[in-house]
């Protein structure tokens, strides 16, 4: 196999985003759409990825270092086309001898798949291979035009079409692959002579037709290529990441009464036999392992499920959490870098942060780990077996020992032995006859202001 590198064209101003942050940086699946490419790149075997920004983009191309390291962009300045801006990666690709396949830094939802045919015609004899899909309304889109032996002789622009052309419903989504030295040498022959004045990258499936090479077209759905340019194609993005996601869940052995209502993120995990209830949103980083169940109106992010747990409904799982194996979170509990020990219970109104919670314990409603002193933050322990009482404030750090009871209503500042009670309150006084007396006062008060 050739080596291969992978150009991704993040030039676009994305105006139509009306946001100050570079429109490829906006996310579906919460990953940004540039990361979307640089990952495909990569699992197609990319060696090198470059990325194509605009000048002045320092978000983006602070990101792009971030993500690929230094060198791994180029700038196209002015743009003038698709064509002008696989140009302005030449020079970065200047030693590399292999396939090239240009991406798109707006389009997130390309399978790994379409890529992997696109460079598989190449092994097979093609000189260029573009990735196209059947449009239900061709629109705008650039037509493919294929020979009746199946090979591709042109891409046309809607622009340029004529009304024959413009009745072919297979489009071209952009991407295209080929040798990496024969698509620069195409490039250079290419000029701006059309209605935008720009130079097109399609142009060079003509040229290499004339050149007598091989062009050939693979395809794939309509909404694997969506591009994203505005916030109502976004969303629609999302809605299509989505709905794959949840349906590749299903198959795999995953309950979920209501999918539509169910949000993942691009790496969530989960094995089969989880059940998930209705209205749940999973975050970035969440592991659920077999036989979990996530229940209604839960938030998930940062967190791991183990095997037979139980969370929600109402639950929130921040980065951080671990729930044990059988363990229980219930509802309007938050739990936050801390690790929940086999089968214990935190069943309702609790904050669980910055600690442990051994196996079996059971924690009170309406328990909070005071873990910040408004500066630093410090970690609380409970024991296997524990017992927190209602209502009882555990001021970090502290430790609670193994099987250890601790009163409810108790504010705990200090560690607490294995199998002691503890008790922080204030004592309990009793004035008998108090109440009726401020009662039938208070009613003469009332009654003489009338």
């Amino acid at each position: 196999m050739k080596d291969r590198a992978a150009l991704i064209l993040a030039a676009g101003q994305g105006t139509r985003m009306k946001s100050d942050l570079p429109k490829v940086l906006h996310q579906v699946g919460g990953r940004a759409m540039l990361d979307w490419s640089i990952d495909l790149a990569r699992q197609s075997g990319c060696s090198r990825i470059i990325v194509v920004v605009s000048a002045g983009s320092q978000v983006l191309q602070d990101h792009v270092t971030k993500v690929l390291g230094e060198g791994a962009f180029v700038i196209q300045d002015p743009p003038m086309g698709t064509g002008h801006a696989v140009q302005a990666g030449e020079q970065a690709l200047s030693s590399f001898d292999g396939d090239l396949i240009v991406l798109y830094g707006d389009c997130p939802l390309i399978p790994e798949t379409a890529v992997n045919d696109l460079f598989g015609e190449l092994a097979n004899g093609a000189d260029l291979g573009v990735l196209g899909f059947e449009a239900e309304e061709p629109g705008a889109y650039g037509r493919l035009i294929q020979r009746a032996d199946g090979r591709l002789e042109g891409i046309v622009e809607a622009k340029e079409a004529s009304e024959e052309q413009l009745a072919i419903t297979l489009c071209n989504s952009g991407v295209m692959a080929g040798a990496s030295k024969f698509m620069f040498d195409l490039l250079s022959k290419v000029t701006n002579d059309n209605a935008k004045g720009e130079y097109y990258l399609t142009d060079i499936v003509g040229l290499a037709n004339e050149a007598g090479r091989v062009c050939r077209a693979v395809t794939c759905a309509e909404e694997d290529v969506l591009g994203v340019n505005s916030r109502v194609e976004l969303a629609q993005a999302e809605a299509v990441f989505q709905k794959k996601r949840r349906n590749a869940l299903l198959r795999d052995g995953v309950t979920m009464t209501a999918p539509e209502t169910v949000f993942f993120s691009h790496d969530t995990k989960i094995a089969n036999d989880v059940v998930i209830e209705p209205n749940v949103v999973f975050g970035a980083g969440v592991e659920v392992e077999t036989g979990a169940r996530i229940r209604a109106f839960s938030h998930l992010e940062g967190a791991v499920v183990r095997t037979g747990a139980e969370v929600g409904p109402y639950a929130r799982l921040r980065p951080g959490a671990e729930i044990g194996e059988k363990a229980r979170i219930g509802n309007f509990v938050e739990v936050k870098n801390t690790s929940v020990g086999k089968g214990a219970k935190a069943n309702h109104l609790a904050y669980l942060g910055d600690g442990s919670v051994g196996a079996g314990a059971n924690i009170g409603a309406g328990t909070i780990f005071c873990n910040y002193d408004g500066f630093l933050k410090y970690r609380t322990e409970i024991g296997a077996d524990a017992f927190i009482g209602s209502n009882s404030a555990l001021v970090a750090p502290v430790t609670i020992g193994e099987r250890a009871i601790v009163g409810s209503g108790s504010v705990i500042t200090e560690n607490v032995s294995d199998d002691a009670l503890a008790l922080g309150r204030g004592k309990q006084v009793e004035k008998p006859g108090w109440s009726k007396g401020f009662r039938e006062q208070k009613q003469r008060e009332k009654s003489s202001k009338r």
